[in-house]
């Protein structure tokens, strides 16, 4: 008996290795790609506020602190896109330890438009503003682009097979094999004029011109057609 079982083992393995060897189909395999280029709509902008001593008085962090929050406010800038980044123990033990000591606290701002920027820095205390710049970006609707961008690569790769095979008069036929190229990739957009800088003891800030430029989405998609 464990002889039979043994053969039809070997008999089953032996059809399976022939199916594979002998597919005999003619296939042709292509790339397709699809592109585009999108606006990041979601800036995330960091700003970094820090005592500062006004002559003999202390210009405090719950001070500059309102005055970002009613700029945040006043430039129509949801309250939850305002947000805490950090904010250090060792300025609450220097706090405790040095009542002279200038903490600094470090936020978060979410931007839909940047032309609020300068709006939002010509109302803090220019004194009080230790640093800015962008911390990262997004586009709303990539979950929709990366789609529908992986459906155009998949046409363009149908798209080629059928001119090439047009070519020596065949036709496409039943997809075979689809696979995704792993090439994502989220290029960082170019800023017109960006610089990270300390500002403090600075006067009014300089009007900055903060340019998002348009990032470009590529996708490919692997596929294997029969030959009709």
């Amino acid at each position: 008996m464990k002889k039979l079982l043994l053969i039809a083992a070997l008999g089953t393995l032996s059809l399976n290795t022939f199916a594979q060897v002998a597919d005999l189909r003619r296939k042709i395999e292509v790339n397709g790609t699809a592109e585009q280029e999108v606006t990041p709509d979601i800036i995330n902008v960091s700003i970094s506020l820090k005592e500062y001593m006004d002559g003999r008085n202390k210009v405090t962090i719950d001070v500059l602190e309102r005055q970002l929050e009613k700029a945040v406010t006043d430039a129509g800038i949801a309250k939850d896109d305002l947000t805490i980044s950090n904010v250090s123990a060792y300025n609450v033990y220097q706090k405790k330890k040095n009542p002279d000591f200038l903490a600094s606290k470090q936020y978060r701002i979410k931007f839909h438009d940047l032309n609020t920027y300068n709006i939002i820095l010509s109302q803090i205390d220019p004194k009080g503003i230790q640093s800015t710049g962008v911390d990262s970006y997004d586009y709303s609707k990539i979950v929709t682009l990366k789609r529908d961008l992986k459906i155009k690569a998949l046409q363009n790769a149908k798209d080629k097979a059928t001119y090439l095979l047009s070519s020596i008069g065949s036709l496409v036929g039943n997809a075979l094999n689809i696979e995704e190229i792993d090439n994502e990739s989220f290029p960082l957009p170019v800023y017109r004029s960006y610089a990270m800088a300390k500002v403090a003891d600075a006067p009014a800030p300089e009007p900055s011109d903060i340019d998002v430029k348009k990032i470009k989405l590529s996708y490919q998609i692997h596929a294997i057609f029969e030959i009709k």
